[in-house]
């Protein structure tokens, strides 16, 4: 009889706070916000258990969107940084002059994607191969002046163009198969290296479209879970707290401030998760930033932005896009079930 009794008083307290919360709501706005915000918190920790749940599946959600983006962008920069670094050698007949080399550098920057041309005489192809072969003693001591003008008789000129699109030098081959002093200075042992490095670049390519359609499907499959627990969340917390919210509605409390806390709940979680998912990005990101830049993965847009004053607009992203999820999915939750009691 005395815990009835003591039930009864606690209804009858709570009835009567919220007559009076009811009473004053019009005239005390920012003191319902604060009622609004305060009640959810008391329900996540409430719920903590099933909050916490919901906040490791957000978190884990936008650390795979935040690698899923990443991936796709190191990579797609790792494949333009590759095609820039290509460049189309044409090997020309040994000895070719100076003179002719500028006739043919004037016939090839005529093509409207030639960036810049290098040409270089076979005297030149001789000191470049010396130079790479210095620290070698055993070529080096043979590299006398009889070797030297043999080497330089049988070297090839040769001509290294640099384009904008490396996908698009059809132009450029047709210049080189179809026009006559082309054609007569071609050296005929080595063929034009157009294709160096393509399957690289397109292998790279294709990875980075990998990445960012596996990492979308996962990312998507894990804001459906992440939505589901958050709707059970608030499903139970609904469920648990029926009675309040029957007395809530007897003394008219208005919808704002019956949904409000339970908004405020799954806000939480967002927020929560967004701090732990931005905390872990950096961090594992930074880890492996060095080792990936050993493999020749170009991560310095990543690196530039997370060493910047733009890393605070990182962690306010993550932080909105989980108080965005969250946000959402209570709506879902409170929508379907708050009507019914």
């Amino acid at each position: 009889m005395g815990s009835q009794k003591t039930d009864k008083e606690l209804k009858q307290a709570t009835k009567s706070g919220l007559k009076a919360i009811h009473k004053n709501k019009g005239r005390h706005p920012v003191r319902k916000e604060g009622r609004i915000v305060k009640y959810g918190t008391k329900g996540f920790f409430r719920n903590i258990w099933l909050s916490s749940a919901s906040t490791i599946v957000m978190a884990i959600t936008m650390i795979i969107l935040f690698v899923t983006i990443v991936a796709s962008v190191i990579l797609t920069n790792t494949a333009e940084m590759m095609k820039d670094k290509i460049d189309i050698t044409i090997f020309l007949k040994p000895n070719t002059s100076d003179e002719t080399l500028q006739e043919l550098n004037t016939v090839i920057s005529v093509d409207k994607n030639i960036k810049s041309v290098v040409v270089s005489n076979s005297e030149q192809e001789y000191e470049k191969f010396r130079a790479e072969k210095e620290g070698d003693e055993d070529i080096t001591n043979i590299l006398d002046e009889d070797m030297k003008k043999l080497m330089i008789s049988r070297k090839q000129a040769t001509m290294r163009i640099k384009v904008y699109n490396i996908d698009d030098i059809e132009s450029i081959k047709t210049i080189v198969k179809e026009d006559p002093l082309f054609i007569n200075n071609l050296d005929d042992e080595f063929e034009p290296t157009y294709d160096v490095n393509q399957k690289e670049i397109d292998t790279i390519t294709s990875w980075a479209r990998i990445a960012r359609t596996g990492g979308i499907v996962l990312a998507v499959v894990f804001l459906v879970i992440s939505i589901l627990i958050i709707f059970s969340t608030i499903r139970m917390a609904i469920f648990s707290r029926r009675e309040e919210i029957y007395m809530m509605k007897l003394v008219g409390a208005d919808k704002r401030f019956i949904r409000g806390p339970f908004l405020i709940e799954a806000e939480i979680c967002g927020l929560i998760a967004g701090v732990i998912a931005a905390t872990v990005s950096y961090f594992g990101f930074m880890f492996l930033a060095p080792k990936l830049s050993g493999y020749g993965i170009d991560v310095s847009s990543i690196t530039n932005i997370l060493q910047s004053n733009q890393l605070i607009l990182v962690f306010l992203v993550f932080i909105a896009v989980g108080v965005v999820i969250g946000r959402i999915s209570s709506m879902l939750a409170v929508s379907k079930y708050l009507h019914k009691m």
